[in-house]
């Protein structure tokens, strides 16, 4: 039996590098924004997160303008063993018309 997926939007997959800064300290470039939807996005990153930590993601897009801004609180990580963590991201606001800018360079998963 699949599993229903509980997202009130759909998910867009997202291949970005991303700046990201936490309250400890900024992680620089090695994370990669992997999906996102109006709600909330995906990250992969080799530090490990702090659950219910508030991060603030500068993720940089192929446009030639300034990094798109994004701001949340992690949900949920995990690790797949190779030193890489999967971060879950629920934003705290959500703006479906600044959402835009990013969701024009996604493809939907």
């Amino acid at each position: 039996m699949e599993q229903e997926d509980p997202r009130l939007f759909e998910r867009f997959m997202a291949r970005f590098p991303v700046k990201f800064k936490d309250t400890r300290d900024e992680f620089g470039a090695n994370v990669f924004l992997r999906d996102v939807s109006a709600a909330g996005a995906r990250i992969v990153t080799r530090e490990r997160p702090l659950i219910n930590d508030n991060v603030t993601l500068l993720v940089l897009l192929p446009d030639g303008f300034e990094p798109f801004p994004l701001s949340g609180q992690v949900v949920w990580s995990k690790s797949d063993n190779t030193r890489l963590w999967d971060v879950g991201i629920r934003f705290h606001r959500l703006s479906l018309m600044s959402l835009q800018r990013l969701f024009k360079f996604c493809l939907v998963e």
